[in-house]
C-alpha cells in the first residue's frame, strides 16, 4: 500500500527503491535523523539478510528513498561505495561514518551484535539460532544525502 506522501512524490523519486534503516521505531528514527543531519553517511547490513530477502547489493551511483517508521519518504541517498567484508574486518573509519556516536569498533560491534542477534532479526531471517561472529559477512555501504523530502514525519 502506498502512503499519501509516497503518491505525492515526483515520478523520478517514486520509482526508486526504499531504504529502511533498522526496524520501525526509535532506532529507525534516530538513524533517519542522523542521515538528515548529515552525520550518518554509512551503514552495515548482513550479507545473509540481502540473500534471504532476495535483494541485490547496492551499487555505486544507485539512489534510494529513505523511509521513516511510518513509511513516509524523508530523503534520497546515493550509494558511493560498497564493500563485503568479514565482521572482524570492519574499520574505525566506517564505524565513525555510521554517525551513531561510537568511538571504537568494539562499542559499535557490541551494539550491532545486539541488533543482529535480536529475536526480531532472527525472525526476519527465519533462523531462531542465528548469531554473528568474526567471519560473518557484512555489507559496508557508504552514501551521500542527495536531498531531504519535505512532508509528515513520525515522531
Amino acid at each position: 500500500m502506498t502512503s499519501s506522501s509516497e503518491s505525492a512524490l515526483p515520478q523520478e523519486l517514486a520509482s526508486l527503491p526504499r531504504a529502511e534503516f533498522g526496524f520501525p521505531g526509535p532506532l529507525r528514527e534516530e538513524l533517519v535523523a542522523a542521515i538528515l543531519q548529515g552525520r550518518k553517511t554509512a551503514t552495515t547490513g548482513l550479507l545473509r539478510e540481502y540473500r534471504h530477502d532476495g535483494e541485490p547489493l547496492p551499487e555505486c551511483g544507485s539512489r534510494a528513498v529513505v523511509i521513516d517508521s511510518a513509511a513516509n519518504p524523508v530523503a534520497v541517498i546515493e550509494t558511493t561505495e560498497v564493500r563485503v567484508v568479514a565482521l572482524g574486518e570492519v574499520d574505525l573509519g566506517h564505524v565513525q561514518d555510521e554517525g551513531e556516536g561510537h568511538e571504537s569498533v568494539a562499542a559499535w560491534r557490541s551494539d550491532h551484535e545486539d541488533f543482529w542477534n535480536s529475536s526480531a532479526m532472527r525472525t526476519a531471517l527465519g533462523d531462531p539460532e542465528f548469531t554473528v561472529d568474526d567471519t560473518t559477512e557484512v555489507v559496508l555501504e557508504s552514501f551521500r544525502l542527495v536531498e531531504g523530502i519535505p512532508g509528515p514525519r513520525a515522531r
